[in-house]
């Protein structure tokens, strides 16, 4: 499969309301007859460059030619299109049928007029006509095709290498390599979710990050990267409690981060591991926050655990979800810094 960029450059007025109903348009209408699309269809470039010198009558064959080839000789079904338009969007659509067409075999729909209302009809030697005019357009050849994403906000969900190709002065293209770009665009579109620079800034960080504090920081470094971090986005107070156990011992936290203007306390058991976090630290977190139960003051307590690791076994996780703690693993706990922001992380 083949991803194209054909481009709708004159006739507007009638082309697109075509698009619509299904059939993508180029002219040439001079070369429009059974014979022509029959060999150019097989792919006769001989005949095809032949019909050009016949046609110009000595002068120049034009380079447009080459984009009626691809049009008629080089695309094929099921390939995708992608048509820009003036509103600054681009539709995709996909070749329905094997071979392109000519005005003369296709049907005309009751109800088909151009922008201005005016109904597009036959001509006498079939080709397509404005209603009242005596002229027919130069609409020389058809493929028919059908909407895979229409309108899609170029601004929004181009990226920069499909952006630049949009701006061909060409009619048409062979734009295969941008494959990636283009189901990016698909993708992204069908779920509404454009480019996102912040967040593109912000993953791309995300490894070299993780790979700095693993490899610069220590157990007791890490603590501190965590209390910075929630000085950070505004607790009123941070303690640390290295190995703070519960009254009766069974539990522990590392830092405690105070929010009274939300009445809220969030203690967090702290692990600088590498690889994977096995289910301690939500234990330790578990049996402290049973040991305080009892206490009243009106404060609203959550639990964390924040590790350095990649992930979290598979038994940690299903012990803190029963009980309600957030796991947090290396690649989240940088996100959560990039966010906050390092004007004031310093001093580790």
């Amino acid at each position: 499969m083949n991803y194209w960029l054909h481009r709708i450059a004159y006739l507007e007025n009638v082309s697109y309301p075509l698009l619509e109903k299904g059939y993508l348009s180029i002219g040439f209408s001079g070369f429009s007859n059974r014979t022509f699309l029959r060999k150019v269809s097989n792919g006769d470039g001989d005949y095809f460059e032949e019909q050009f010198d016949t046609a110009g009558e000595g002068r120049p064959k034009p380079r447009a030619r080459y984009s009626l080839w691809r049009f008629i000789a080089e695309m094929e079904q099921n390939d995708l299109v992608l048509v820009p338009d003036p509103w600054q969007t681009f539709s995709v659509y996909k070749i329905s049928e094997p071979h392109a067409l000519i005005p003369a075999s296709i049907q005309i729909e009751e109800d088909l007029e151009d922008w201005n209302g005016v109904k597009i009809t036959r001509s006498r030697e079939r080709m397509l006509i404005l209603e009242g005019e005596e002229e027919p357009l130069d609409i020389g050849f058809l493929r028919k095709v059908e909407p895979v994403e229409t309108e899609i906000p170029r601004y929004e969900y181009a990226d920069a290498a499909l952006t630049a190709r949009m701006r061909i002065r060409q009619t048409n293209a062979n734009i295969s390599e941008l494959e990636a770009s283009v189901n990016a665009a698909l993708a992204a579109f069908k779920q509404q979710k454009p480019i996102d620079f912040k967040n593109m800034l912000l993953e791309s960080s995300v490894e070299p990050w993780l790979e700095i504090i693993k490899s610069s920081l220590n157990p007791a470094k890490f603590e501190t990267l965590v209390r910075l971090y929630f000085e950070r986005i505004g607790a009123t107070s941070v303690e640390m409690h290295p190995a703070e156990h519960s009254p009766d011992k069974s539990g522990d936290v590392d830092v405690a981060a105070e929010f009274e203007s939300l009445r809220t306390i969030i203690h967090v058991q702290v692990k600088f591991y590498q690889g994977e976090t096995a289910e301690l630290p939500v234990q330790q977190l578990k049996d402290y926050a049973a040991s305080i139960e009892t206490i009243r003051d009106g404060y609203l307590r959550m639990y964390w655990v924040i590790s350095s690791s990649d992930s979290f076994s598979s038994e940690c996780e299903r012990l803190a979800a029963e009980n309600s703690i957030l796991l947090i693993d290396g690649r989240q706990f940088v996100r959560m810094l990039i966010g906050a922001g390092m004007q004031n992380i310093t001093g580790i």
